[in-house]
């Protein structure tokens, strides 16, 4: 008898498990469908995505908007396509439509206390699309960093600086700091200041500033450059320099300058001086 027990008992657990086994087969059998369904939906979806991105971009472009508008509104529509994409995907999954707003909803929220900060940066983007105190390709100043903008996306502002390090900066700390935009304006101009010796011929030097000014082809005549005595220190006088320059030619003619004149004074017995000390000794 007890043999006899064990055998039904031992039948009826194999029974319950088959059962049970392919109750779950089956419904991964009956799922396979919808699944492959929403996987095909998705990728379909992606790749109309990305041509829709393509198109507004052309259309963009065609619309003169600037580089810059255009790389952060292809952000922005990404994020929000993509995400009407993974919604209809868990609609054909059967996902009760209630339940994903409750998660969205629920996702939003935490997503929103948890990254303050980038919400912060999501709206500097914004601040600086609408402001547009530069576009790509301006050489700005901000945050301690100097460079050419590359691109503004939705939550960073990328640039590379002179020496090709890429930099990307959040647009919330872009958008409460000072920025100096050097290229918006067509024409900047460059400051420089030159030291003689007061035994040197102050006339003289100042005329072979000139001169080097005007055999420079970048340097401009109008507005007319000054050369002046700007300033009487302990050790040299200062003069002032200020000459008109188109933007993309500053760095140059700032080397230049500098190198040419340092020739002429050389050149000429005008002395540039080195910071010393009078000492007098006064006898006991």
């Amino acid at each position: 008898m007890e043999i006899s027990n064990t055998i039904d008992e031992t039948e009826a657990v194999v029974e319950q498990t088959t059962s049970f086994f392919s109750g779950i087969l089956q419904k991964i059998q009956d799922a396979i469908p919808t699944v492959l369904v929403a996987v095909v939906i998705f990728i379909i979806g992606a790749l109309l995505a990305k041509l829709l991105q393509k198109a507004v971009k052309r259309g963009m472009k065609r619309s003169n908007i600037d580089d810059t508008a255009i790389g952060f509104f292809q952000s922005l529509i990404r994020v929000i396509l993509y995400t009407v994409l993974i919604v209809i995907c868990l609609s054909i999954l059967k996902v009760p439509m209630s339940s994903i707003v409750a998660v969205i909803g629920a996702a939003g929220l935490a997503i929103g206390l948890a990254l303050q900060n980038s919400l912060s940066n999501l709206a500097g983007g914004f601040i600086i699309l609408f402001s547009k105190p530069f576009k790509a390709g301006d050489y700005i100043e901000t945050s301690g960093v100097s460079g050419t903008v590359e691109s503004v996306g939705i939550l960073y502002t990328r640039i590379i600086t002179p020496d090709n390090k890429t930099v990307y900066i959040p647009n919330g700390t872009i958008s409460a700091s000072v920025i100096s935009n050097y290229t918006e304006k067509k024409l900047r101009r460059l400051d420089l200041e030159f030291s003689i010796s007061y035994e040197s011929d102050f006339d003289k030097a100042r005329n072979l500033i000139r001169q080097t000014i005007n055999e420079s082809e970048i340097a401009l005549k109008e507005p007319e450059p000054l050369v002046r005595m700007g300033r009487q220190d302990d050790s040299a006088i200062i003069i002032f320099t200020y000459v008109w320059v188109d933007s993309a030619n500053y760095w140059e003619l700032r080397y230049t300058l500098l190198e040419n004149v340092k020739k002429q004074f050389d050149a000429n017995g005008i002395s540039i001086p080195f910071p010393q000390v009078d000492v007098h000794n006064i006898p006991q």
